[in-house]
């Protein structure tokens, strides 16, 4: 009985005891929380403020009526968009280059890092790393500029390069033929984002304990027996956390990506749910259809996360959710 009073008097002067710490970390890092404010109310109005305008599906919205003025049509709109042919090919398409996407980009950061971990040489790794960060700083349309500069089939100084070097004939339409296109928009959101990627995971080695490298080392075990027995499983837990964050944008799309790079002969595969929804919402100005893609997009997102964390914590992770 003495034990539980006391169990009881410590547990009550605990949220007392919290605040008071609270009060003094905010009297002593009060700037810090100050900065705060501003990414917080931004996603306050964008993230939470928008969520009554979902309202929209269930309407034929039009700004000029308002929501009086607009008719409810219940599921309707839904039911337009999904028996929507061009809807369904750019859902079928931007699923297929997404996962594409997640197969290529996802380990590329990941080998990165163990590459760059390895380097003992301090002032070419530190400029390796600063070379490989500069892509995620490039805005698309840049990227985009400089991708069709390279690539043109005569006069690009990739086709020029490979022309004179004997390797090929012709030229190739990297960005003029659906496939080639492919390929080169794959490989160039790669080189774009792996970089950036890698920060994640060399933070990640830095907090592997150093003393089992010490004791590999006095075992024999060479530099890949290390990466691979104790360097993989350190992050094992940041991958799998990455893995389910990527999931969550399965169904995402970047339209900014695709404007820089699409054109009319390659309209085939580079007609995804971003361009759909900015011909259907900004362009034609349906937007309650245009919401029914993006609220379609955000739910499968969400189910994807919730799997991949339900699947991740039976395998022995802590999962995010």
């Amino acid at each position: 009985m003495g034990k539980n009073k006391e169990e009881t008097a410590v547990q009550s002067t605990l949220p007392r005891e919290n605040r008071r710490s609270f009060a003094k970390d905010l009297k002593r890092d009060w700037q810090l929380y100050l900065l705060l404010i501003v990414p917080i109310a931004l996603v306050i109005v964008f993230n939470y403020a928008s969520y009554p305008g979902l309202r929209m599906v269930f309407y034929d919205y039009k700004p000029a009526r308002g929501w009086d003025g607009s008719k409810f049509v219940g599921l309707k709109i839904i039911q337009k968009v999904f028996h929507d042919r061009k809807f369904l090919g750019s859902l079928s398409t931007t699923l297929v280059f997404n996962l594409l996407d997640l197969a290529l980009g996802f380990p590329m950061p990941i080998i990165l890092a163990l590459m760059l971990n390895e380097l003992r040489v301090h002032w070419f790794k530190k400029v390796s790393q600063t070379v490989l960060y500069l892509p995620h700083f490039l805005s698309w349309v840049i990227v985009g500029s400089v991708a069709y500069a390279m690539f043109r089939p005569n006069t690009g100084l990739v086709n020029m390069i490979l022309v004179n070097a004997g390797w090929i004939d012709s030229g190739i339409p990297f960005l003029t033929e659906k496939w080639h296109w492919a390929v080169t928009y794959l490989l160039i959101y790669v080189w774009q984002t792996m970089g950036w990627g890698t920060i994640i995971y060399l933070a990640a080695i830095t907090s592997i304990n150093g003393e089992l490298y010490e004791a590999a080392m006095i075992d024999g075990a060479n530099r890949w027996q290390r990466m691979t027995n104790i360097t993989l499983p350190g992050i094992r837990g940041t991958v799998v956390t990455m893995l389910i964050m990527n999931l969550g944008k399965i169904m995402g799309s970047n339209y900014e990506r695709l404007d820089s790079l699409q054109n009319t002969q390659v309209r085939d595969f580079s007609y995804q749910l971003a361009i759909y929804i900015y011909e259907k919402g900004l362009q034609g100005a349906k937007f309650s259809e245009a919401t029914v893609v993006g609220l379609f997009q955000s739910v499968i997102g969400l189910i994807m996360v919730i799997i991949a964390d339900r699947i991740a914590k039976k395998l022995g992770e802590e999962g995010l959710l």
